[in-house]
Order: C-alpha cells, then structure tokens, then sequence
C-alpha cells in the first residue's frame, strides 16, 4: 500500500484531528457527525487525505476546526480552548481515523458512508485500550460487511451494463470479469491493460477499481 504522506508525520496527524475533534465538540458545542460532514464537505478533509502539510502538520487542532468552519462560511467567534486532562472519546475518534485513512487511503467520506461517524465512536470501548491493528481489523470487518459488492461490480451497474456487455465492450472475457466481481481473483492484482480498458468503459479512473480492503 503506498501511502499518501510517511509515517514520520502520522502522529502528529493523528492528534491533530483528534483534537480537532475534542475542540469542536466540547468547546464550540457541535454534534460530532454534523461538524465530521462539515471537515468533508468544506475540502478540508481531502487535504488532509493527501498530506497537504500546512493541514497535518502546519496547525493544531484547534486551528483546523474554525478553518472547517470558515471554510463552511461560517464565522465563529474565537474562544479560549480548554485541555482536559484526559482524551476523551471524540479524541479518541480523531486519533484512530486519522491512522485508519492513512492505513487504507480511503476518503474520509467514503469510510464514513459505510460506517457512521457515531458508529465508529461506539467502539470506543473496548478499542480504546488495544492495539490500533485490532481496531483496524475491526473497521475492515464493518466495512466489508457494510460494502459486500466490488468497486468493479459497482461501477458496472451505475453504468447500465450486463458482465456480457462490459466483457465485450472491453474485449476481456467474461468469465474473468465475473472472478473479479466474486472476488475469486484479485483485481487488485489484475493487468493494468485490463484495469485500463475497463475504466474507459466505465468511464472512471483505474484507480477506482482498486479493492481498498482486499
């Protein structure tokens, strides 16, 4: 998996949006799945996906909650953070998200379409006192369940077309295209000839074919 910026920076990335979080919440008195759309919805969250540095790294979580804010045209009044001295579970929220997108280079919007914000927040506990990669486990477990089908399989009824009309659109066969949607092969793994003609008959990037979660 290549990651969108190097594990040298996800701590801080980490805290960042957990206190970000922390701050919305408890100091400016928004429901935590309302001010999440709002880090999606304002673009905020797109850079952070990328590792835009001025985001993960260039400002603490207080700074990124009112530029969510402005970013939203909202113009909040400015007021003095309070640290609490323990982290408390919408941190916690922050912290593990912040290692999840990395982890799997999902969008935030697209984990939290198949797994709400509130959802995830419940499991909390017990998650909060093990090791990130159980949690991570976990998340793509809720995932695969929430999200059965493939990207491929997806993209193919969007666009209105039988596995026989995209085999033969693409000239790949059939058979190979229905192991891929059954996940008896890995498209992850697939020629990038194929991955090619495929995303030109479905109108969409190669890339989106990719199973994040294998």
């Amino acid at each position: 998996m290549i990651h969108a910026y190097d594990k040298v920076y996800l701590d801080k990335a980490r805290t960042v949006l957990g206190r970000m979080l922390d701050f919305a919440v408890y100091d400016l008195n928004y429901d935590i799945a309302d001010f999440f759309q709002k880090f999606i919805c304002s673009g905020v969250a797109a850079r952070f996906e990328i590792g835009d540095f001025t985001v993960i790294t260039g400002r603490s979580g207080v700074e990124l909650a009112y530029e969510v804010l402005e970013q939203s045209g909202i113009k909040p009044k400015r007021i003095k953070p309070n640290y609490t001295a323990d982290r408390s579970e919408e941190f916690w929220l922050g912290w593990v998200l912040a290692y999840y997108q990395w982890e799997t280079s999902m969008s935030f919007a697209e984990i939290v379409q198949y797994m709400t914000v509130k959802d995830i927040l419940a499991l909390y506990s017990p998650y909060h006192e093990m090791d990130i990669r159980q949690f991570v486990d976990k998340m793509n477990a809720l995932y695969k369940a929430a999200k059965p089908e493939t990207n491929l399989k997806l993209l193919r009824q969007r666009a209105g077309l039988s596995q026989r009309m995209l085999a033969e659109l693409s000239d790949i066969p059939i058979r190979t295209i229905q192991q891929y949607e059954q996940r008896q092969k890995n498209i992850n793994k697939a020629q990038a000839e194929y991955l090619v003609r495929l995303a030109k008959v479905l109108c969409c990037e190669a890339g989106d074919l990719i199973e994040k979660i294998e």
